[in-house]
């Protein structure tokens, strides 16, 4: 196995390449808007590092969000297009499972986790963190900090929510962003486990920018599909 991960819905833009014993070679940068700038010269930085190229990958994982509409459709796309150019199968993985995880080396018990929305909002959920297990207690969701529950503002909380609201998350935890490594580490136990790992996205509330409608029309723009 040589898997490529790639996560785009945070403000990293993070490859990491995984031989289904370790992670061999991981490559990030932070800028949420440098997205499609990045991810490609990373791509190929993280390949290198792992004296690997393109044609040796057997699959390949991806982060879906939530996320931003730009930043993240940048990895689908990117992750979609390397799968079909390669014949190699593409796997998705909530950014929030994956933070999760990153969680569990720091903290055990229930943890929020909450990540840049963007217009004053949060994506979040919240996890069972137990020693070899993390488990989702709620669905992704989007709201603003201050609409969350007091019990659930207090957990220990990891992504960019506490760096944005620190008045509001209480008890930070020092992970900000996904990181393609664990992503990457999740994403070889769920191939293994013969888990379903659909890659579809998950915006949860519609793209920053949509195109102009008629105001005679009744039917929304909804883009969700990358």
């Amino acid at each position: 196995m040589l898997l490529l991960a790639i996560d785009t819905s945070t403000s990293a833009i993070t490859v990491a390449l995984h031989d289904g014993s370790d992670v061999r070679a991981e490559r990030s940068f932070t800028d949420a808007r440098k997205h499609t700038e990045r991810l490609a010269p990373l791509v190929q930085e993280a390949l290198d590092a792992g004296d690997a190229s393109a044609a040796d990958l057997t699959d390949i994982a991806v982060g879906t969000g939530p996320g931003p509409f730009t930043g993240l459709r940048v990895g689908l796309v990117t992750a979609r297009m390397l799968g079909l150019a390669l014949g190699v199968p593409v796997h998705g993985l909530c950014g929030l499972d994956v933070l999760a995880q990153q969680a569990a080396a720091l903290v055990s018990g229930d943890v929020l986790v909450a990540t840049d929305a963007r217009r004053k909002e949060v994506y979040w959920a919240v996890y069972a963190v137990r020693p070899g297990r993390v488990e989702a207690l709620t669905a992704p969701a989007v709201s603003r900090p201050a609409e969350l529950p007091d019990d659930v503002r207090s957990l220990p909380t990891v992504g960019r929510g506490p760096v944005l609201y620190p008045d509001l998350f209480v008890a930070p935890l020092p992970v900000h962003d996904v990181a393609a490594g664990t992503l990457a580490e999740v994403a070889v136990a769920r191939i293994r486990a013969g888990a379903a790992m659909p890659v579809d996205a998950q915006y949860l509330r519609r793209p920053d920018a949509t195109p102009s409608v008629s105001t005679k029309s009744t039917v929304p723009t909804d883009r969700r599909s990358p």
